[in-house]
């Protein structure tokens, strides 16, 4: 049964230290309760004691001890009850609690000895008692239980190990360095110290807990070290937090951001997660539930006083606490951020240039801290081209009446700035956020507004920047361009839904604009490549009535309505218009060929 409930081994010692060092503070605890108990509290401590020869491995405690009773109810159960009525009880529970609850009166951590051991033998004696009991079984559901004279106070673990792993180096639990590997990963930070051998007096565990204490008790560079280790990056931390939560659910942690991205951040099989710990025992490398994906890059170790595990403490149940838990990490890592954001600007900098793609994606699917993450968040924009802004700093510098924070998604800056979209834009000194993030095209579908004041891509839907004189004018240039326009459009049906004159264009003479709740080119390409089905999208034309092209053709078409080679300008026009935005031409050679033609009839 421990074999389908456990993945590594190794898991077994920890369970045995985790016992000892419960019985080791029970101890403490009932020395301080009652004054009169005979027990010797100033050597507590935990000892392995490994013998090469008759390969047996002892994990002994000097702490509080089982009476015999108590062996019974809390060692002989599962053997009493035999694996099968375990794994019976298992299946008739209804619910995840009350399988826990099964499972904590089964003691189970105690019998993945039987993972590398064929017997195991208990010897034991409460504190304050005078009478020991040995308890051993071979762990096929029955087991032998005697009184022993002369037990020390305590309780000593012996495993008699399996001699199938006895010339595999991997698995030998007498080696000392094997026992030391096992105690620096899971059970190194407990409270007490874990000796080696008989006579050891140094203990392996480094015992040092450095969420545990506060921040006047610890150094810099201690915490810079402590990053090293668990990360295995070789930088000092961008930034350190540390986080003590109390009362009905206790639980501590400390936090790294680092100072640089790491490679595999946007790889699909990455590693995520922080290292998770219950009473300063290990359980987990990267646990999921405790971070968001949009906060993958975030280092460090959290410590629950308790937590609702599965049986072999390896996989975190959902819960409560749990998401408690998850939501308080994520708001303390955002107030971090938010406050480097104003107090140290040089260091945000660095931040949102290593992570800033990575927290956006947060703006799609945590819409609890969407507000805080719009704050924190910088973006680029035509107000400066070598530092980002705030979009804080945006509505601050918003023209009178204007009611939208306008954006436009592309693959560069370059390719953005000399957009067809850019061009009234930028003559009229409207600022403009430049999104050349993969993750820009999908949050901007998700975010409606920023205080008060919605998005909207310059791409998309009619842009309204003239003044009533100008609005004036277009309304007369429309009826002239009428004929044009309608021609237009049924020349180029098969790739658009409509063509109408631009008030976005001043230098170039056609844009392609897509309709207000049309999703873009880039998202749509997105998509497909997930494998999702999307309908065809056309898009709108728009051209310019001041540029030479446009006037040219609306003069030509009006003396020679049935030339073929007006067509051919109408597909060169809109070929032109997708290229400008970094589109892909359906027939690429067709174009050329068009193009080399009139150009050759024009020399």
């Amino acid at each position: 049964m421990v074999h389908s409930l456990y993945s590594n081994k190794d898991i077994f010692l920890r369970e045995l230290i985790s016992n000892a060092s419960d019985a080791l503070d029970k101890l403490k605890l009932e020395a301080y309760r009652n004054k009169d108990l005979d027990a010797d509290t100033t050597d507590l401590h935990i000892r392995l004691e490994a013998d090469q020869e008759a390969r047996t491995l002892t994990v002994r405690d000097n702490g509080i001890g089982m009476s015999r009773d108590e062996v019974i109810e809390l060692i002989g159960t599962i053997a009493k009850s035999g694996t099968a009525e375990l794994l019976r009880k298992l299946k008739e529970a209804k619910d995840s609690t009350a399988s826990a609850e099964l499972i904590g009166q089964f003691g189970v951590g105690f019998y993945s000895s039987f993972m590398v051991a064929d017997k195991v033998t208990l010897v034991t004696r409460r504190a304050g008692e005078s009478q020991g009991t040995r308890w051993e079984s071979t762990g096929e559901g029955t087991y032998t239980i005697d009184e022993v004279e002369d037990a020390p106070a305590g309780t000593a673990v012996t495993l008699h190990l399996k001699p199938e792993d006895a010339d595999d180096h991997l698995y030998d639990y007498t080696a000392d360095w094997k026992l030391k590997e096992i105690v620096q990963r899971y059970s190194d930070f407990i409270t007490w110290p874990v000796r080696l051998g008989k006579d050891g007096t140094e203990a392996i565990n480094s015992m040092k807990a450095l969420w545990a204490r506060s921040k006047d008790e610890a150094t810099e560079q201690e915490y810079h070290e402590f990053y090293k280790h668990i990360s295995h990056d070789w930088t000092d931390p961008l930034e350190t937090i540390q986080l003590r939560a109390e009362g009905t659910f206790e639980y501590q942690a400390l936090l790294f951001i680092p100072s640089r991205a790491p490679l595999d951040l946007y790889l699909r099989e990455r590693k995520r997660g922080v290292q998770l710990y219950v009473k300063r025992v290990f359980i987990m490398d990267d646990c999921e539930a405790l971070m968001p994906e949009y906060l993958r890059f975030v280092k460090g170790v959290v410590d629950a006083q308790d937590l609702s595990l599965n049986v072999s403490r390896e996989i975190l149940q959902q819960d409560r606490q749990i998401q408690l838990m998850r939501r308080r990490l994520v708001k303390k890592v955002l107030s971090t951020v938010k406050a480097m954001q104003s107090t140290e600007p040089e260091k945000y900098a660095t931040f949102w240039k290593e992570f800033g793609p990575a927290v956006k994606e947060g703006l799609v699917n945590d819409t609890d801290n969407r507000e805080t993450l719009l704050e924190i968040a910088s973006f680029d924009s035509t107000h400066d081209a070598e530092k980002p802004t705030t979009l804080r700093e945006y509505v601050e510098r918003m023209k009178d009446g204007q009611e939208h924070i306008y954006y436009l998604t592309g693959a560069s800056r370059a390719l953005i700035e000399h957009s067809p979209h850019m061009e009234a834009f930028q003559a009229k000194g409207y600022e403009v956020l430049v999104l050349t993030d993969a993750v820009d095209e999908m949050w901007v579908e998700s975010v409606p507004e920023f205080d008060g004041k919605k998005f909207q891509s310059i791409a998309k839907g009619q842009v309204d920047l003239d003044s009533d004189e100008e609005k004036k004018d277009n309304d007369e240039q429309r009826q002239e361009f009428a004929g044009l326009l309608s021609w237009l459009g049924e020349t180029l049906s098969e790739q658009v839904k409509e063509v109408r004159l631009s008030s976005r264009l001043t230098t170039s003479p056609a844009c392609i604009v897509g309709d207000a709740n049309d999703i873009s080119p880039t998202l749509e390409k997105m998509y497909r490549a997930m494998g999702q089905e999307m309908p065809p999208i056309k898009r709108i034309l728009e051209v310019n009535p001041e540029h030479d092209l446009v006037t040219g053709l609306r003069k030509a078409h009006e003396e020679r309505k049935d030339d073929p080679a007006l067509a051919e300008t109408a597909e060169i026009l809109y070929g032109m218009a997708l290229l400008a935005e970094g589109g892909e031409l359906a027939d690429p050679s067709r174009f050329m060929r068009l193009l080399a033609s009139r150009l050759a009839a024009s020399v």
